[in-house]
């Protein structure tokens, strides 16, 4: 998943079997892809290869939803091009400890709103993490929104879309990340985690926040104090909060 496509591009949107199936063999990183449900024939045949070989995020719908994005004679398929190229972990990682770093990375677990993950971007871009992991399905599209939000950080900023986020947790711990989850759950707070090794922070959605199973996988648990009536804080803020504790510790170990 590491296609590259230039930043002018600030999510295009095409339609069409033919159309499609150019862009991804010129390269072109499609952030989401819809194919009507029941689409058969040969060039759909190829389409079909080149979303296997890409791991191209895609999608089944039926053919009322593509025709709410255009009326044109799309052939069932309609893509979203994403203007920031996406990173595997596996590729990433390795390279962070080849430089010497102490990597610092963020996990974000079913966030969709496009100006939430736009602005934790903007506030991770300026902490120095060192990239964003979001599973590829239900995450936030990195689209023109996104961007504006994060004031340019995601163009700066590796984003790792994996398609298997638990595999992709199962790897960091092995490869001597360790996992903290921002969670309720837990009576510690986030000034008693150590975040000046090698550590990934997950943060959840504010419906569900966590998924169990990555809370189960964590090395540690997180919270932030809260004394007020409401009990709970926007996720960008919360990121922010934690990502800033994060600095502190690491500016003073340095």
């Amino acid at each position: 998943m590491n296609n590259k496509t230039g930043s002018e591009d600030n999510q295009t949107r095409i339609f069409g079997i033919r159309a499609v199936i150019e862009a991804i063999n010129a390269g072109k990183q499609v952030d989401k892809l819809f194919i009507q449900k029941g689409l058969s024939g040969e060039l759909y045949s190829e389409l079909k290869s080149l979303i296997k070989h890409y791991d191209v995020n895609h999608s089944y719908v039926p053919i009322e939803k593509i025709n709410r994005f255009t009326r044109k004679n799309h052939q069932g398929v309609y893509a979203f091009i994403s203007p920031v190229t996406f990173y595997s972990i596996e590729e990433l990682l390795p390279q962070l400890y080849e430089r010497g770093e102490t990597p610092l990375l963020l996990v974000l677990d079913r966030i969709t709103d496009v100006r939430n993950f736009g602005a934790i971007a903007r506030t991770a871009e300026c902490v120095g993490v060192h990239a964003i992991i979001t599973p590829l399905q239900n995450t936030a599209p990195v689209n023109e929104d996104a961007i504006k939000t994060s004031a340019g950080a995601l163009y700066n900023i590796p984003i790792c879309k994996e398609r298997n986020l638990k595999a992709s947790l199962k790897y960091l711990q092995e490869s001597g990340v360790k996992l903290i989850s921002c969670t309720e759950k837990t009576d510690d707070l986030v000034y008693d985690a150590d975040y000046t090794v090698p550590c990934a922070i997950l943060m959840g959605s504010e419906e569900d926040g966590i998924s169990n199973e990555f809370i189960k996988m964590s090395d540690s648990k997180a919270k932030l104090p809260m004394h007020g009536k409401i009990g709970s804080l926007n996720v960008s803020v919360a990121t922010g909060a934690i990502l800033y504790e994060a600095t502190r510790q690491r500016l003073n170990k340095s």
